[in-house]
């Protein structure tokens, strides 16, 4: 008896466990916490009315069988009947229906935030702009999940942390602050979507649509594009680092200075320190070799090229992303490359925010690979276009 009964509470720790994987976050905002309350609620609401109908239907299967009741019943109406069966939904919807409500009206008052950052969504990357702070990045799938996922890269996925769900700048906010998020798209519809934050909304093109979150804990919280935004849409996650109030001005102040962002991977709840890097145009002072240039131009290529124009630079001709190799473009005249990626051109988005640096290097690359040879463009090349 006593192994029965230890593999019977085996068995439920383990579906406990399995449920626990399978449900939805609790969150680390007041707001996630509700939504979490409400969904439990009605879920065993749910349960109950299950319960209720379906034993109703097993006990009539089984009473009023054929060989107990040769006769059915004969009987056509109640009105009593009917009046339970209506009422007691309506009463259940009420029940279900105002405290729904209540949540919903608290999800969308952004009043009296306390900061702003503006949320872009591109094909395949996010843009956060902190309105008041004067602080802008871009956000990319990290290095390491970019090169896992390209055709034939020999990498086993498992291998790579949070594969497609890392990035090479996380959102960073303070917690303890109500925080309105403003959101809209420079292309398609997206949808800006972090579980453990209770937020999700799309970023239309042309429209503005608000939220606000207030997070409890620091930490690094996990989310993802929730709308199908196009061929690399599972590309795009999110990554929120919540920090305490003084790392986080701490943060505004290395950014402003030109510091290193923060590593999203980093242990939760656990900020680090910046390390100093030059801010952009910063080494267009010195020239660099072109096998340097290259190296550090597969990186950048790799991150913020190869999702359209992909990693053997043949490009997408169906979705109008060209070919690299041999093209007139990387050929031709560098100032006209170098124009292209600081401005932009039809779809691909003006790529100005980068260093001087980044942006020669990845037009070395371009210029010497795949077969083309074009030559070198130097920072300063890149500084003299601006």
């Amino acid at each position: 008896m006593g192994r029965l009964l230890w593999g019977v509470f085996a068995m439920l720790a383990a579906t406990a466990a399995l449920a626990s994987d399978l449900n939805m976050p609790v969150g680390v905002t007041e707001t996630s916490r509700e939504v979490y309350g409400l969904h439990m609620r009605i879920f065993w609401w749910c349960v109950g009315i299950a319960v209720v109908v379906f034993g109703a239907m097993i006990y009539s299967i089984f009473a009023h069988r054929k060989s107990v009741h040769p006769k059915p019943a004969d009987f056509h109406e109640s009105v009593t009947v009917e009046i339970i069966w209506t009422v007691i939904p309506f009463v259940i919807l009420i029940m279900m229906a105002i405290p729904a409500a209540g949540t919903l009206i608290r999800m969308e008052d952004t009043r009296n935030a306390e900061m702003t950052v503006k949320i872009t969504g591109y094909q395949w990357k996010w843009h956060y702009e902190h309105l008041e702070d004067g602080v802008s990045y871009y956000s990319n799938l990290g290095a390491a999940s970019n090169q896992a996922r390209q055709l034939g890269s020999g990498i086993d996925p498992r291998t790579v942390e949070n594969y497609l769900l890392e990035v090479d700048e996380p959102l960073v906010l303070p917690v303890g602050k109500k925080i309105r998020f403003l959101l809209t798209s420079n292309d398609v519809i997206h949808a800006w979507w972090v579980p453990d934050l209770a937020v999700k909304k799309d970023a239309v093109p042309g429209y503005i649509n608000e939220m606000w979150t207030r997070i409890d804990e620091p930490g690094i919280y996990r989310g993802q594009c929730a709308e199908l935004c196009g061929r690399d849409h599972g590309f795009m996650p999110i990554v929120v680092k919540a920090l305490l109030p003084a790392e986080y001005e701490k943060w505004v102040a290395a950014r402003k200075s030109g510091g290193a962002p923060l590593v999203a991977s980093a242990a939760a709840g656990s900020p680090q320190a910046h390390a100093a890097v030059p801010p952009a145009g910063a080494a267009a002072a010195q020239p660099q070799g072109k096998s340097e240039l290259v190296v550090a131009g597969k990186k950048v290529y790799g991150t913020y090229c190869a999702a359209c124009h992909q990693a053997n630079g043949q490009g997408m001709a169906a979705a109008n992303f060209p070919a690299l190799v041999g093209s007139a473009l990387i050929t031709g005249a560098a100032d006209a490359q170098i124009q292209q990626i600081l401005q932009g051109k039809n779809a691909m988005p003006a790529f100005g925010y980068l260093s001087d640096q980044d942006i020669a290097a990845a037009i070395t690359y371009t210029r010497n690979s795949w077969g083309n040879d074009s030559g070198v463009v130097q920072p300063a090349d890149v500084a003299a276009q601006r």
